[in-house]
């Protein structure tokens, strides 16, 4: 999740140290991308190891007077006097605020300075498993060291003891550790998201977390020229290595014990203290980037607001087939009460196993090689189609997701846990969060003064630039394989209806909106905007991007589910049963937990209009012989009740009062008798 990122180098390399800092801030820079939150540096000196955190982004840090100090390097101008051993880390905020320094990278316990890119889903589980280990922070890479620590004076061997930990952890984790009473560093890897660069006689050594970041930094940095040809390699899932901080001999070693196997030889002694530097910590600005605390309780008169509206919505017409309302926009209940979806049904084909296998046959690498993209979002389809094709298929994915600001934390952690189990290299693109999260409350704060249902997907415009970056991915990983997992049954053309487009608009997928009905989705927002001109503010640039990257940029893509037939029970079942998936605290359900803004705006969409996605989408399983009407109905009842710590999560999260937007959203006048 968060970017990673080395620097190594020996004397009578040849590297010049004047040429050290900006190699490294280059690699900073191109890091970023994967977290933009908090950044750190660790330098290991003869005696030392110095640290500094700051709670800013990696390209604001590179600028400081005390990184650039803490990177000057003694020499003659043209050869390093002393080994250089630099890591750093550009973070992705998910454990443990960015308010406290404990809690940013690198992590300092247990004798040890390391960063981590991932996420220890388990963290809460080890600690209690492991009562006598001392907590410091809310991060979870403390656990993994402590843990490393606490196996190594079980067993006397590093090695063993990294074995041991990475055993008992459940997640991702990606980290390069310094130990004080070790002259090594150690770099290990439970999915494969790190890659090691170096020159012909390893005299220089770099690592980051993805192969693209490391070959733009060679061209960009004119690393070739510097160091001499260099090659990148992957350090493949369940490897780890140690790198001698003198020599930068590497020995390579498996983080699954193997029977036979040599161990590699550990350096210990050449004691080193460990010294923090003074970094900045968030202003009170920033501070609304950070997830707030869980476990929101709802107060008597939402719960009572609420009963009320649920009694009036019982009251509605409801399809005789199936369970839209009479309040979906183009509904059109005939006299026997069947609605026009039930009229004129268009049944899903399904293309089967064989067939998706003819189509990924092509493009099956035989050499490791990344051969396909799988979008995942850390929701249940894209989770079971990572599942499907890492282990059905046999094809080695690149897991993908693009984080908005509105992927919570559990689907982040449900993300780690598919890609460790799987040992699947995991790259995310980290957006500007602070600045979406900005855009959001603007647009919500804008809405809140003109309710109108037709704008309300303006919030969650900005995960709409995920297409435009997975384009990207396909470029910088050589793969033209991408397969998405968007369910058909998800379709929510009411969100079109409610701009008066009969049909929902689409024109044969999620994207393709005919020439007319695109304009008149345009002419629709342009009337909003003209009326309610507080939505003419500073996300605009962002909403028309968004808006490209949907319906207007080319998406070539595959679909997963127009080949294996969408069933809950197995996807559940098997995410459940097989990679512990959690669950959210506030719902029976598992569609939807992993998205931050669905428990919102369905809450407006069933207060006001009386139905939901919840309606739509189990209208489409009865219509698919999935489900009886009568069990939909009690689907949605249940599915309806409003996610009200979730919703808390939401407006604390971007800003707003929860209690002001519920009141506003209650006011609404109802599209329903009430």
């Amino acid at each position: 999740m968060c970017g990673i990122l080395g620097f190594f180098a020996k004397p009578g390399s040849g590297f010049p140290p004047g040429r050290v800092e900006p190699v490294v801030s280059r690699l900073f820079v191109l890091s970023e991308s994967r977290g933009k939150e908090a950044a750190g540096v660790a330098v290991c000196g003869v005696r030392d190891i110095t640290v500094l955190k700051q709670a800013t982004a990696a390209s604001q840090m590179v600028k400081t007077k005390t990184y650039r100090k803490m990177l000057e390097l003694g020499g003659d101008g043209r050869s390093l006097s002393r080994p250089v051993a630099i890591i750093g880390h550009s973070r992705l905020v998910t454990n443990g605020s960015m308010s406290t320094s404990q809690n940013n990278q690198p992590v300092i316990a247990a004798g040890m300075v390391g960063i981590h890119n991932g996420i220890i889903a388990n963290v809460d589980e080890l600690w209690a498993a492991h009562p006598a280990l001392q907590r410091q922070s809310e991060v979870d890479t403390e656990v993994l060291f402590a843990l490393i620590r606490h196996f190594l004076g079980e067993t006397g061997s590093l090695v063993e003891a990294v074995q041991a930990a990475f055993s008992q952890i459940e997640g991702v984790a990606n980290i390069a550790v310094f130990l004080k009473d070790f002259g090594q560093m150690l770099l290990a890897t439970n999915n494969g998201s790190l890659y090691l660069c170096e020159n012909k006689d390893a005299s220089v050594r770099l690592f980051s977390s993805e192969r693209y970041i490391m070959e733009r930094l060679v061209e960009e940095a004119e690393l070739e020229q510097l160091a001499g040809p260099v090659t990148i390699t992957q350090i493949t899932a369940g490897q780890a290595c140690l790198l001698d901080l003198e020599d930068l001999t590497r020995q390579d070693f498996s983080l699954s014990p193997q029977a036979g196997s040599a161990k590699p030889a550990e350096k210990r002694g050449g004691a080193r203290d460990i010294v923090e530097l003074e970094g900045v910590l968030p202003s009170a600005a920033d501070l609304t980037i950070l997830a707030p605390a869980s476990g929101a309780v709802a107060p008597r008169w939402f719960i009572e607001e609420f009963e009320r509206n649920a009694a009036a919505i019982a009251g509605l017409k409801r399809c005789t087939k199936c369970v839209h309302p009479e309040t979906l926009p183009y509904v059109d209940l005939d006299a026997e009460g069947v609605c026009a979806y039930c009229r004129h049904p268009e049944p899903l084909k399904f293309l089967g196993h064989d067939a998706l296998e003819a189509l990924v046959a092509p493009y099956r690498r035989k050499d490791g090689q990344p051969d396909c993209i799988v979008p995942l979002s850390g929701g249940r389809d894209s989770c079971y189609a990572l599942h499907y094709v890492k282990t059905k298929l046999k094809m080695n994915p690149i897991a993908y997701t693009y984080d908005w600001g509105m992927v919570t934390d559990l689907a982040r952690r449900n993300c780690a846990r598919m890609c460790g189990k799987l040992g699947v290299e995991h790259i995310l693109i980290s957006a500007n969060i602070a600045q979406k999260r900005r855009f959001i409350r603007k647009n919500v704060e804008a809405w809140l003064r003109r309710p109108d249902l037709g704008t309300v997907p303006l919030f969650m415009a900005g995960d709409k630039q995920f297409f435009y970056y997975a384009e990207q991915l396909k470029k910088q990983v050589g793969t033209k394989l991408l397969m998405f997992s968007m369910n058909p049954l998800e379709r929510t053309d009411f969100k079109h209806g409610f701009c008066g487009i009969s049909g929902g608009g689409h024109e044969g997928s999620f994207f393709r909106l005919s020439p007319l009905k695109n304009m008149q989705i345009a002419l629709y927002y342009a009337k909003a905007y003209l009326m309610n001109p507080a939505y003419i503010n500073s996300s605009v640039p962002d909403t028309l991007f968004a808006y490209f990257s949907y319906y207007l940029m080319s998406h070539e893509y595959q679909w997963f589910y127009d080949y294996i037939r969408w069933d809950e029970e197995t996807v559940s079942d098997t995410l459940i049963n097989e990679y512990n998936w959690e669950r959210a605290p506030d719902t029976k359900g598992t569609w939807r937990i992993g998205d931050g803004t669905a428990s919102f705006y369905n809450y407006i969409y069933h207060t006001v209009a009386g139905f939901s996605e919840y309606d739509t989408f189990r209208s489409f399983q009865i219509r698919e012989g999935m489900m009886t009407r009568e069990t939909a109905l009690a689907h949605i009842l249940e599915e309806n009740r409003p996610r009200y710590e979730s919703m808390a999560w939401y407006c604390e999260t971007i800003g707003v009062d929860l209690e002001k937007c519920i009141r506003t959203i209650n006011g609404i006048p109802k599209l329903y008798p009430h």
